[in-house]
């Protein structure tokens, strides 16, 4: 008989468990550091043979403890899944999603007609389309913690199509991972990561392409495989029983669209033009970030221009419809605000607060029913929530231990004496294992960048190389670390066990992670333009 697979919660206090184990064998040690502006942020960095024991600190208790400076560490991530899952319970009670993701599936019918499109696969060009145009928001500007608003929206839309859970994530959270490991003009790992090196910001861009477009191929190509398989036969999916609660949500989009009170949802278009009108009159130019270059345009004027002529049309139509209008314009300004006014998850779970009480006072529900289906929503959501802080308790666990600086100056100091190609792989590994224990891109860079790159002057190696090896080993394992919170924040809203994530994302991680190393051996074996 198979034992029972832990719970999750089960798995990552596990971990936590052998980290605090890793303390009472692996010495003290830390780094001195000092603070360098780096593309205009202060960074702190590590000095260069700077490396000294300190004072071991065992970890006992504290295994307990790591929960509460988790929580604290990441409770900005935390607040962002509440405040979505609030937002989207409101947004859902009006059955706008639905309808439109019925809308959407009757219009992508008639493409059928056309015979090359029925060949080529009519649902395969909608799932390239979606994930195209994440791993460009990934490659760009990094899109990650942004992910956690759409995987709501895109596993429904996934299992309507015939398709699992599993596959709307992979839609818009590992397009975006795909495209974060291709970065090409990511300014918080190639960015960070060259400034640190001190070579020329977005040198080297066209090998850069080149990995992206490489990375797309294989990781596409991998994800419509597994999604083909699955629309044949739904059932071969691992999670098929808890798809249960998509589909039976699912079932209520079978109603006809029935047309709510519009009163409201005119006072509504109102106050949000109004406020969108005062925003264009502050901000008349964005300044939207593209690499080290910038675009000048009146972005914040044009999509409150769009917004009020789609408003009025939609709502002549349909109260759903204008609110499936309203969650469009929160995508997009989103997408404004992040890569032109440099917004973060602050602001990106405000906007989605708004457009939560929006959609409540469009739908003509009262104060206090807005309120309780809040509440709900953040209740229903509150599983993945709590595993965010839970999973964080790994890396406070390390930190606390001072066993992090130990574990790389071990590792680095090993590998001076392996020749060009085999300190490249082993430079590789280490970025791999070491995004396990810390995901976050820039930190990592300021952590191991110094040392790394003065380890490849003294092989040899470009730095310009050694940015690329940490570039693809920050990227890959973020799909599957359970002390990444944005991966944990988007299985706990797929509501996809990790262990069943797991057992699909492993084999996926293996060839990407193969893929990686066989993109490396041209950086060193090769002349490339700015290497």
């Amino acid at each position: 008989m198979l034992k029972k697979v832990p719970h999750t919660y089960v798995i990552i206090f596990g971990l936590i468990v052998f980290c605090a184990v890793l303390t009472w064998f692996i010495p003290g040690g830390e780094f001195e550091r000092e603070t360098l502006v780096v593309n205009g942020v202060e960074r702190s960095v590590i000095k260069a043979d700077s490396f000294h024991y300190a004072e071991s600190k065992i970890q006992t208790w504290q295994i307990f403890s790591s929960f509460f400076d988790g929580f604290l560490s990441t409770s900005n991530i935390i607040a962002l899944i509440v405040f979505i899952g609030g937002a989207f319970w409101i947004l859902n009670d009006s059955k706008s999603i639905d309808i439109g993701i019925i809308s959407f599936l009757k219009f992508s019918k008639k493409w059928e007609r056309s015979k090359l499109l029925r060949k080529i696969g009519v649902n395969n060009l909608i799932l390239i389309g979606i994930m195209l145009i994440f791993s460009l928001f990934g490659a760009i500007f990094g899109m990650s913690e942004e992910t956690i608003a759409f995987t709501i929206i895109f596993v429904p839309l996934a299992i309507s199509m015939g398709y699992d859970s599993i596959v709307g994530v992979a839609l818009c959270f590992v397009a975006a991972a795909l495209g974060f490991a291709g970065a090409f003009l990511n300014p918080f790992t190639v960015g960070v990561a060259q400034g640190l090196s001190n070579i020329p910001l977005f040198s080297g861009l066209e090998y850069r392409i080149f990995m992206w477009v490489i990375i797309n191929l294989v990781g596409f190509s991998y994800i419509l495989r597994y999604a083909s398989k699955i629309k044949k036969n739904p059932q071969k999916s691992q999670v098929f029983e808890n798809d249960n609660y998509w589909r039976s949500r699912n079932k209520a989009s079978t109603m006809n669209i029935q047309k709510i009170n519009s009163k409201a949802a005119w006072l509504a278009l109102t106050i949000l033009s109004l406020a969108l009108i005062l925003f264009s009159i502050f901000f008349p130019k964005s300044h939207i970030l593209i690499g080290n270059s910038a675009l000048h345009i009146p972005a914040v004027p044009i999509a409150t221009g769009l917004f009020l002529l789609l408003g009025i049309f939609t709502l002549r139509r349909s109260v759903q419809y204008f609110i499936l209008i309203l969650l469009t314009f929160t995508i997009v300004f989103l997408v404004i605000g992040v890569m032109g006014h440099g917004w973060y998850i602050k602001e990106i779970a405000t906007i989605f607060l708004a457009m939560g009480i929006f959609s409540g006072i469009a739908a003509n529900k009262s104060p206090n029913a807005i309120t309780k289906l809040f509440l709900e929503g953040a209740k229903d959501i509150l599983p993945a929530a709590l595993i965010v802080g839970l999973a964080r308790g790994i890396v406070v666990i390390l930190e606390d231990g001072k066993i992090i600086d130990t574990i790389l100056f071990y590792v680095s100091d090993s590998m001076k004496d392996f020749g060009e190609v085999g300190t490249v792989g082993i430079m590789y590994i280490i970025q791999t294992l070491l995004n396990v224990f810390i995901p976050s891109g820039s930190g990592q860079a300021a952590l191991t960048i110094p040392i790394m790159s003065q380890i490849s002057d003294l092989i040899g190696i470009s730095r310009q190389t050694t940015v690329v090896v940490f570039q693809l080993g920050d990227g890959f394992t973020n799909m599957i670390t359970p002390t990444s919170g944005v991966l944990i924040g988007v299985l706990g809203i797929a509501r996809i066990p990790y262990e069943k994530w797991f057992k699909w994302v492993a084999p996926f991680i293996v060839i990407l992670t193969v893929l990686g190393f066989l993109l490396l051996l041209p950086t060193v074996l090769m002349e490339l333009n700015g290497f």
